[in-house]
């Protein structure tokens, strides 16, 4: 698995303004345009939504100071809990490409999306990054396969997914915006800072 695809494929990635005649005399500069990993570039227009809202994190704040341990915090969040279109999305990408690692990794999987999703260079919201193409081979023609939400992997995801959202527990990739899979090793990762690896996962910015 990695941020571009499952099966190793690379990972990713405005107008300059007219000036009033009133504003001439400064000149703006043109956009910065930022790199994007696969080799066709795609620009991202940067989408108008309102900021995600924090989700009741008064009732966790105690419960992640007093937590000795990523699994024990885990263990207090309310998992029943019905989530916000934007929290299925970061949740559901937790669940498809980290189910079966341990929950440092799907903390930094979260993480990734989420930090992209205060980049520029990418969409403004979690479902808009899930979703950007050819960012995961889960996504099939713009829908996220069905959810067995009756497992204890789907509760353990949800979970992960609000602890990083309201940023409960300090992950080790922390800054992170890109990852890829053990298995493969995409030339993009040369130019990239790497983070930490998290068992079969390798953290970047």
């Amino acid at each position: 698995m990695s941020f571009s695809s499952a099966d190793g494929s690379e990972a990713i990635a405005q107008d300059a303004a007219a000036i009033p005649a009133a504003q001439s005399e400064a000149a703006l500069a043109a956009p910065e345009v930022a790199e994007i990993v696969p080799e066709q570039p795609a620009f991202v227009s940067r989408e108008v939504v309102q900021p995600l809202p924090k989700e009741d994190q008064s009732d966790l704040a105690p419960a992640a100071v007093n937590a000795s341990s990523l699994h024990e915090l885990v263990g207090m969040v309310d998992d029943q809990k019905e989530l916000t279109e934007q929290m299925r999305c970061l949740a559901g990408a937790v669940y498809f490409e980290s189910r079966g690692e341990p929950l440092a990794g799907q903390l930094a999987v979260a993480q990734v999306i989420i930090n992209r999703s205060e980049d520029r260079r990418w969409p403004a919201s979690y479902c808009g990054v899930v979703y950007q193409r050819s960012q995961f081979s889960f996504v099939r023609g713009g829908q996220m396969p069905n959810i067995n939400t009756s497992s204890q992997a789907w509760n353990r995801a949800k979970a992960v997914a609000r602890i990083a959202h309201e940023g409960l527990w300090e992950s080790e990739a922390s800054d992170a915006v890109y990852f890829h899979a053990t298995h493969v090793s995409p030339r993009w990762s040369r130019a990239k800072t790497r983070l930490a690896q998290i068992d079969t996962h390798v953290f970047y910015r």
